[in-house]
């Protein structure tokens, strides 16, 4: 591959692992109306759109994980630290998975932990998860830039003209099949738990955008 193009990969990867996540302690301890909860995922998550006018949160989206069981109901229309947190594992899951399944990954978090008088909280669950993320991120981007240097090392015997192009999409493959597999893992381990609710997935999976999610009354 030219210099450019592995220049600008270091260069995303850099970016990547510098990307600031919302920390515990950034958390605020008191209880938030829906546009203050609103407002501080859009100044926290910012930095993760992939386009300016790209929503992190809006109302429709939370009322739809109210709904649909994600997320527990608020307390007098205010949401709680807890909330907020869970509210952040929902904004990354659901880039690669359904509701549905989201939800039986969070039900035994917060049917056990939620509000729970217990030595255990969301907020040290988060705290867990965050540091375990933190710590992965090196390793993840040194697998992807070794999947840069496989596929590089492709279509050798291909005319100069083409053999950047076809390398590059070796390359988007070999991560496209790593995220199929992860994937792949996680369906399967909740469905070996028995936690999912596949007869649900046609029903209860609609898209999470507030212009095809119709405001719930």
């Amino acid at each position: 591959m030219n210099q450019a193009n592995t220049k600008l990969l270091a260069d995303i990867l850099r970016n990547i692992a510098r990307t600031p996540h919302i920390r515990p302690g950034e958390v605020p301890d008191i209880d938030l109306y829906m546009d203050q909860v609103t407002t501080f995922m859009d100044e926290h998550l910012s930095s993760t759109r992939r386009y300016q006018d790209d929503k992190i949160l809006t109302k429709t989206m939370i009322n739809n994980y109210t709904k649909k069981k994600l997320l527990p109901h608020p307390t007098k229309k205010k949401y709680s630290k807890e909330h907020l947190l869970l509210l952040i594992f929902i904004y990354y899951l659901k880039d690669f998975l359904p509701l549905t399944d989201i939800r039986a990954i969070l039900s035994p978090i917060t049917e056990r932990f939620f509000e729970a008088d217990d030595s255990i909280s969301i907020e040290n669950i988060y705290a867990e998860a965050y540091e375990l993320s933190e710590e992965w991120v090196n390793n993840i981007c040194r697998d992807i830039m070794e999947s840069w240097h496989a596929a590089s090392n492709s279509f050798e015997d291909c005319p100069d003209e083409d053999r950047e192009t076809l390398q590059i999409f070796s390359f988007i493959c070999m991560l496209s099949f790593d995220i199929y597999l992860k994937k792949q893992v996680i369906e399967q381990m909740l469905d070996g738990l028995g936690t999912t609710e596949a007869s649900e997935k046609t029903t209860e999976d609609t898209p999470d955008t507030p212009e095809e999610s119709a405001p719930l009354s």
